[in-house]
């Protein structure tokens, strides 16, 4: 197959979509891999790394299109791709089509295939989301702690505190992937943490496998809001596969927050689950609302291209490989989680959630595949 690797041009994202690694282990299996110069230099990976493994090095990204039966990607095209991409080809890459109509209405469009790395599943696992889930989970404590910083409008705490003095307040929703490394990292630099979700198995696992100042709590409307008034950072992880994340804390609970919190919305790829998170970028990562810091930068894990992309390939090179050997048709009908992650197929929706976000026909994949 002929596999197609662009630069990402979405702001401030300096992954890749395949490593050298990850290209040879294409190219040994037959297939013809072709990469837009300079795509994976942010991530630490040069034009020779590739050449050197047999890629072909192609000058501008319409020739990486042109050229492509499947694209590699890590996020979702954005408008200036949006005329490259040809009828019948195969994006595999992040799309969170829940998030936008306007990217969702493009790629049906296109008549194009889109395999979302989000929504392959295996099992109630989310295989190609957990490796991103990890570094953003880890990042959001990372980046919640220097917003507490008071030079950036935070409260102005340092998350252990010290001898004498008590650590600050981390409040974690979502116990999942992306909030147990939050909890873990909060926990490690010795803030006082609890962690809510509403699954009790999941909550029974945490409480045996976490720190002793991390609490995990059954979440419901009222310990939320008792929480968020004691919390001096507050990490957002909610997600629904495939579907709009949900509003757990809205906008008339800023005003029972202490001055200076911060709020990082994971979940912002899906919509956010804070009712006032708007999508932010590296550049400018932080809006403050009624004196509550808010970070939502949407490609979290792109300020870490060189850990980011590894990972990355590192869960994605099997399914790739899939694909590639076999065809987007063959594969999926052999492997039930890598039919999980079609979303949209020649111009047809067919993941039931992003068709019931903007209220458009579903279509049964079986129907197609």
């Amino acid at each position: 197959m002929k596999i197609g690797v662009p630069k990402e041009i979405k702001p401030q994202e300096a992954r890749v979509g395949v490593t050298p690694a990850g290209a040879l282990t294409l190219i040994r299996a037959g297939h013809e891999v072709h990469v837009q110069k300079s795509a994976g230099l942010l991530s630490g990976f040069s034009d020779d790394a590739y050449l050197e493994v047999g890629c072909t090095m192609e000058p501008d990204i319409e020739s990486v299109y042109k050229f492509a039966e499947m694209i590699i990607k890590v996020k979702e095209p954005i408008e200036s791709e949006y005329p490259l991409i040809q009828p019948d080809q195969l994006l595999f890459t992040y799309f969170h089509f829940a998030s936008s109509r306007k990217l969702t209405d493009a790629m049906v469009a296109s008549n194009a295939v889109c395999l979302a790395y989000e929504t392959v599943e295996d099992h109630g696992r989310l295989p190609l989301l957990i490796p991103m889930s990890e570094v953003a989970g880890r990042m959001a404590t990372q980046e919640g702690a220097k917003y507490l910083e008071k030079p950036f409008g935070g409260f102005g705490i340092l998350l252990g505190g010290v001898t004498g003095v008590k650590p600050a307040n981390v409040m974690v929703i979502g116990g999942g992937v992306a909030g147990t490394e939050a909890a873990l990292m909060a926990a490690g630099l010795g803030a006082n943490v609890t962690i809510f979700d509403t699954n009790l198995e999941r909550l029974r696992y945490l409480e045996s496998t976490m720190p002793a100042n991390v609490t995990p709590v059954f979440s419901n409307s009222y310990t939320l809001e008792k929480e968020i008034q004691r919390s001096h950072l507050i990490i957002g992880t909610v997600l629904i596969p495939g579907s709009k994340a949900p509003k757990l804390v809205r906008k008339e609970m800023l005003s029972k927050m202490m001055p200076g919190t911060v709020l990082v919305d994971v979940a912002i790829d899906q919509g956010g689950c804070f009712e006032t998170s708007e999508p932010t970028t590296h550049d400018n990562p932080i809006v403050i609302k009624e004196g509550i810091i808010h970070y939502a930068v949407t490609n979290m894990p792109g300020a870490v291209p060189n850990t980011s992309t590894t990972a990355l390939t590192n869960a994605t090179l099997n399914y790739a490989l899939q694909l590639a050997n076999k065809g987007w048709k063959q594969a999926c009908l052999e492997n039930p989680v890598l039919a999980k992650g079609l979303n949209i197929i020649n111009g047809k929706v067919v993941y039931k959630e992003v068709a019931e976000a903007f209220d458009l026909e579903y279509i049964e994949l079986e129907t197609i595949v």
